[in-house]
């Protein structure tokens, strides 16, 4: 699975076989942005233009445009999970942090 990205955007796509079309929408936002296309390079232009338009409308209202996410996160685990975490960061030579970075960055 890969994911469609856009000036920082990401796209969350469906198919509608009712519809015979893709449809998708910008994720991570409260603000409801959608596109849809037939075809999957039409898709990733629509994409591209909702997110376009998106931005250049919060612009023209004087808004700023919500960003998906700020980078923070926290976490509540099971002790377990959190000791193993820390000793496979050590282990890897790295923070919990930057291993927790690391790991979730190549996650599908």
């Amino acid at each position: 699975m890969s994911t469609m990205m856009h000036r920082g955007y990401a796209a969350k796509i469906e198919y509608s076989d009712e519809d015979g079309c893709f449809a998708g929408r910008i994720a991570g936002i409260n603000d409801v942005i959608g596109f849809h296309a037939e075809a999957v390079k039409e898709l990733k232009a629509a994409f591209e233009e909702a997110v376009d338009d998106y931005i250049a409308t919060c612009e023209k209202i004087g808004r700023a445009p919500q960003k998906a996410y700020s980078g923070k996160l926290m976490l509540r685990l099971p002790p377990e999970v959190h000791a193993r975490a820390a000793m496979m960061a050590e282990a890897h030579g790295m923070s919990l942090n930057q291993w927790a970075a690391d790991v979730l960055s190549k996650a599908d």
